[in-house]
C-alpha cells in the first residue's frame, strides 16, 4: 500500500516514520528542502519536492497511484485543497488536519461532506481529551476507551508501598471483569501471568469494565487523594482552549495563565466559572498568588517543550501535587518521567495512532500507542475467514508478543481465557508489541 504525506513538519515526520516502520510504501511530499532531506536521510521514505496542494503534483507518478493521501502542513486550507486534489486524481482515502477550531466545532460534518476527507485530525483537540480522560481518573497515567465505551485501558504507576505489589497475580483478588494485560518494567513488555507480580516503579496496564477499572483505581491512589477540584493550566493555545471548558463544564475550578491577551480572552468566553489570567507562567510571585499549591494538577501545556519541563518542575517545587506536560518531540518523554514529571503526553503520537488505524483499516477500528510506540493497544473486528475465528484462543497459535485482553459480543464485554472462541464481527482489544503489530494483525483479517 503507497500512502503520501503532504508536509514534512513535526507531525507530518513522526506520522511518515510510524507507517514505514510498518512497512507501508511511504512517499513524503513538502516545498521546504531542508525538511525532505531530514525525512530522507533518517527514513525508509520516497521524497517528492512540490506544493502539495497543486494538480501538477498529484500528477507525479510516485503519488497518482497512491492508496492514501494525508495532508499535514500547517495550513488547513492547502491540506483540505490537497485532499479535494486526491480524490479528482484517483486516491481513494484522504485525511486532512484541521486546527481551526471553528471548523471543527461548526462545520466538521460539512467538510467531510464536501471536502472529500475521510478522517479529520486536530492534533490540540486530540490531546485536551486525552488530558481530560487522564484527570477524571486519579491515579490513571492512560485511560482509553475501546468498544463505544464498553471497555476501558487504564494505566498507572505501582507506588513503592502498593498494596497490590509483591504478590502472584493468582493470589490477587480482582475482580473477573478485568485483566492485567501488560506490564513494562525497566523498558521491557511483559505480558503476566499468575506467578508475576507487581513491583514498585511498573507501569501496569488493566483492562475491563470502566465502573469495576474504575473502583480498582483506587487502590493505585494515594491515601490522601480527593476528587479532583482545582486545576492550573500554564499555556492558552488551541489545546488549553479545548481542555479548561471541558474540565469548566464537569465542576472543576479552573485557572488558565497565558502571556498572551487576545489568547486569554478566547479562553474566558469559552469558560462559565473558570478564570483565564493574563501574565508570565515563569513569574514565582504569580503562580503563588494564584494558588500553584492547593492545584490539584498543573498542566503545561505552552509550545515549547523545555519551557513546559521547567514549569512542571518549578510548580513541583511551589507544591504541586501532579504535573502533566505536552511535549512535541517523542525523545522526551522518557527524559521528563526520570526528572520527576508526573505525566508526559506526545500529540504527535496521539494523533499519529489515529493515522495508523485509518492506515491499517481491514477491521482496525483503533490504535493508541503506549511507552513511547514501543507497545500499542488495537481495536480490531474479526473478520469472516480470520485464522482466529471459530477456534479457542489457545488453538489460534497467536504470537506471543500479543494479548487478547477483551472482546465485545452483542454489546456485552468479556474477559477471554484459554477456551474462549471469537466469532466473526467480535471487536477485540489486543496488547502487541509493536514491531509485531503487521504479523499480529493477519490472524483478525479475513483471507483476500
Amino acid at each position: 500500500m503507497r500512502i503520501v504525506v503532504i508536509g514534512a513538519g513535526k507531525l507530518g515526520y513522526s506520522i511518515a516514520e510510524l507507517l514505514s516502520n510498518e512497512q507501508f510504501d511511504v512517499v513524503v511530499v513538502d516545498q521546504n528542502e531542508t525538511r525532505l532531506e531530514a525525512a530522507k536521510n533518517t527514513l525508509d521514505v520516497l521524497t517528492v519536492l512540490a506544493n502539495g496542494a497543486s494538480p501538477i503534483t498529484m500528477n507525479d507518478p510516485d503519488i497518482r497511484g497512491a492508496d492514501i493521501l494525508i495532508a499535514v502542513t500547517a495550513s488547513d486550507e492547502v491540506n483540505m485543497v490537497a485532499c479535494i486534489l486526491a480524490k479528482k486524481h484517483g486516491i481513494r482515502h484522504t485525511v486532512a488536519r484541521i486546527r481551526d477550531m471553528q471548523f471543527m466545532s461548526e462545520a466538521k460534518d460539512y467538510l467531510k461532506q464536501n471536502f472529500d476527507i475521510d478522517l479529520m485530525l486536530n492534533p490540540e483537540l486530540i490531546t485536551a481529551r486525552e488530558i481530560n480522560r487522564i484527570l477524571m481518573t486519579p491515579a490513571a497515567l492512560n485511560v482509553e476507551d475501546f468498544a463505544q465505551g464498553k471497555v476501558r485501558l487504564f494505566e498507572t504507576k505501582v507506588r513503592r508501598h502498593s498494596p497490590l505489589a509483591r504478590i502472584p497475580f493468582k493470589d490477587l483478588d480482582m475482580p473477573k471483569s478485568i485483566l492485567a494485560g501488560m506490564i513494562f518494567r525497566d523498558h521491557r513488555m511483559i505480558i503476566p501471568h499468575g506467578d508475576d507480580c507487581l513491583l514498585p516503579h511498573d507501569n501496569a496496564y488493566f483492562i475491563g469494565n470502566p465502573k469495576d477499572i474504575e473502583k480498582f483505581s483506587e487502590n493505585f491512589t494515594q491515601r490522601d487523594a480527593r476528587k479532583l477540584r482545582r486545576v492550573l493550566i500554564i499555556g492558552a493555545g488551541r489545546t488549553g482552549r479545548f481542555l479548561a471548558p471541558m474540565l469548566d463544564q464537569q465542576g472543576v475550578k479552573v485557572k488558565i495563565i497565558d502571556k498572551d491577551r487576545e489568547r486569554c480572552r478566547l479562553a474566558a468566553e469559552k469558560m462559565e466559572d473558570g478564570l483565564a489570567i493574563c501574565g508570565d507562567g515563569t513569574d514565582i510571585d504569580l503562580l503563588m498568588e494564584e494558588g500553584v499549591a492547593e492545584a490539584d494538577v498543573v498542566v503545561c501545556i505552552t509550545e515549547d517543550d523545555k519551557l513546559n519541563l521547567m514549569l512542571a518542575l518549578l510548580a513541583k517545587h511551589l507544591g504541586a501535587k501532579k504535573t502533566i506536560v505536552r511535549v512535541a518531540r517523542i525523545e522526551y518523554v522518557d527524559l521528563m518521567e526520570k526528572v520527576g514529571v508526573d505525566i508526559v503526553l506526545s500529540a504527535r503520537l496521539l494523533s499519529a495512532s489515529e493515522v495508523l488505524a485509518f492506515a491499517r483499516r481491514g477491521g482496525v477500528v483503533s490504535v493508541s500507542l503506549l511507552e513511547g510506540a514501543k507497545a500499542e493497544a488495537v481495536e480490531v473486528i474479526v473478520q469472516n475467514g480470520a485464522p482466529v475465528a471459530n477456534r479457542p484462543l489457545m488453538e489460534a497459535k497467536l504470537p506471543r508478543e500479543c494479548l487478547v485482553c477483551a472482546y465485545v459480543r452483542n454489546n456485552e464485554a468479556y474477559i477471554p481465557n484459554g477456551a474462549s472462541v471469537l466469532q466473526p464481527g467480535d471487536r477485540a482489544i489486543l496488547f502487541i508489541q509493536t514491531k509485531y503489530a503487521q504479523k499480529v494483525m493477519k490472524y483478525f483479517k479475513g483471507r483476500d
